[in-house]
């Protein structure tokens, strides 16, 4: 186990040390577990969804089963489709 070694305030000191108490535990106790904590590599989306999960509330979409098409590939699947579209925009914008 390694030692850390770190310079904080009076008032700090002070808090931690009466929060310690409170819970009826060491001040390392109470730091080590702030730390760990802090450090987590859950942020607080992971931390609820693990939540929700253990709750038996977790839905999770289906995934598609391929990607949706590129831009590129979309205008080139409506090409030669006519122009119905368009114009039902305009006549929509017109009637504005």
């Amino acid at each position: 186990m390694r030692q850390l070694i770190a310079r904080i305030d009076e008032d700090l000191h002070a808090r931690l040390k009466d929060r310690a108490a409170a819970e009826r535990r060491s001040v390392n106790s109470l730091v080590r577990e702030l730390l760990e904590h802090g450090v987590s590599k859950d942020d607080a989306r992971t931390q609820l969804r693990r939540r929700v999960a253990a709750l038996g509330l977790l839905v999770v979409p289906p995934q598609p089963r391929q990607p949706p098409p590129s831009r590129n590939e979309a205008i080139a699947a409506t090409r030669g489709a006519g122009t119905a579209v368009t114009d039902a925009l305009a006549e929509d914008r017109a009637r504005r």
